[in-house]
């Protein structure tokens, strides 16, 4: 019975090292080939110190029970993107944050509307459980533009950039 939990644990261990190099490629934004999400690397999900404008956005998300350092990069996301609204579980600001209380349908509703409407959505917690992993991996494949996989969410800009995928 102790070999197989152990055949668990390395199997769990090789699951996350296969995940971290993975993304090795991307470390502080080498390998990045796109200006967009390079300046997004180095300006934002390297800043750890909140950008000086409104806090509101940072003040919900801690609120949500979001890890702090992931609140500040978010909060810098929306000021260095310009932008003005946000909505928590909505498609109807510049800014859509899906959370993970979001059933499937409804965020699979909301990632469609926000893209219809030019939105940029954050989808919070891409690596809860199986279920929600094959609906990002869905989401994905289906987006039109570029995402940004960042762990602990994932981002599916709407604007003029192709489609490709980040994983940071």
């Amino acid at each position: 019975m102790k070999l197989h939990g152990h055949r668990l644990r390395i199997a769990s261990h090789m699951s996350e090292l296969r995940n971290r190099l993975s993304r090795a490629r991307y470390f502080r934004g080498h390998g990045v080939h796109s200006p967009f999400v390079y300046d997004l690397v180095r300006t934002v999900f390297m800043h750890h110190e909140l950008y000086e404008g409104d806090r509101r956005l940072y003040e919900t998300l801690l609120a949500r029970g979001v890890e702090p350092r992931r609140a500040v990069q978010l909060q810098n996301l929306a000021i260095h993107c310009g932008y003005a609204t946000f909505g928590m579980d909505r498609a109807d600001a510049d800014l859509c944050i899906a959370t993970r209380e979001l059933d499937p349908a409804a965020t699979v509703r909301l990632v469609v509307a926000a893209s219809a409407a030019g939105h940029t959505v954050v989808l919070l917690s891409p690596y809860a459980d199986r279920d929600r992993q094959l609906l990002c991996s869905r989401l994905i494949a289906a987006h039109r533009s570029t995402t940004v996989d960042n762990r602990a969410y994932l981002l599916f800009f709407n604007n003029y950039l192709p489609k490709q995928h980040f994983r940071l």
